[in-house]
């Protein structure tokens, strides 16, 4: 009994490493919360209550641990897409994939079906919120030979970790601030002029700005050794990850905008 618990804890922890990190998301989904229209609000409201999108926004994270064919197998590939170094994503793959973007526009089907329950709207919506803040994480567009940098090793400030965990929760958790704290830091820098130039609702033009970062934010690795990286790293990278940020929040908000109006 103690062996089978121990598994599963262990595909438990495995599978929340390929996810955003908790607080990137409510980041993302608060800083949405902030340019929603009248109809968007209204709509939401209605499908989740008082929920707000930054508790939404982990939600499908928070349900790997159930152990329903759904959560373990069918949604596996919703958290990221595949685009090898040197090609471009391909829209038309996604269907076979069962990626993000397939996952994306199914789950907008179901936001617009004025037949859908508000059960499946209010999973349809959490699903949205999330698969767009992944996007916007480079390393969700992986390059397929390492699991997004999950199995790339690094040390951080001098901890054993990978590069997909650093850019999903280590540089943030590093500043040391709450989600609403980095909100509040990261919305004063949103502009008009900024919210015009990230007003593109596809997702493969997401995906193809989060591959051009990641491969630039692979450390050198020594020879036969683990890459230490820290304050040089988190100078140089801090300022895209903090983009990339405000362009998802944005992007959830003009996202549902589009499909609530």
């Amino acid at each position: 009994m103690k062996k089978i618990t121990c598994a599963f804890l262990l595909l438990v922890i495995s599978n929340y490493s390929i996810a955003f990190g908790q607080t990137g998301h409510r980041i993302t989904g608060e800083i949405a919360s902030q340019y929603l229209s009248e109809k968007s609000k209204k709509a939401i409201a209605e499908i989740i209550g008082n929920e707000s999108l930054a508790e939404a926004s982990n939600y499908v994270d928070e349900m790997k641990s159930n152990p329903s064919e759904f959560w373990q197998k069918t949604t596996s590939n919703y958290h990221y897409v595949t685009v090898p170094k040197g090609t471009s994503y391909n829209a038309s793959a996604a269907v076979k994939k069962h990626d993000s973007v397939y996952a994306l526009a199914m789950y907008s089907k179901v936001l617009r079906n004025k037949e859908a329950s508000r059960q499946d709207k209010s999973l349809a919506l959490k699903f949205i919120v999330h698969i767009i803040g992944d996007l916007h994480q480079p390393l969700h567009s992986g390059n397929g030979t390492d699991r997004g940098g999950n199995d790339f090793k690094v040390r951080f400030f001098w901890q054993d970790s990978n590069l997909h965990r650093v850019w999903d929760s280590g540089l943030i958790d590093r500043q040391k601030l709450s989600y609403t704290e980095w909100t509040q830091h990261l919305n004063r820098q949103i502009t008009e002029e900024k919210i015009k130039l990230w007003g593109s609702i596809e997702p493969t033009t997401w995906i193809a700005e989060s591959v051009l970062i990641r491969d630039k934010i692979y450390p050198a690795t020594p020879e036969n050794s683990i890459p230490e990286i820290s304050w040089n790293y988190k100078y140089e990278h801090l300022p895209t990850l903090k983009t990339r940020l405000k362009q998802g929040g944005v992007r959830i908000a003009l996202y549902l905008n589009h499909i609530f109006k």
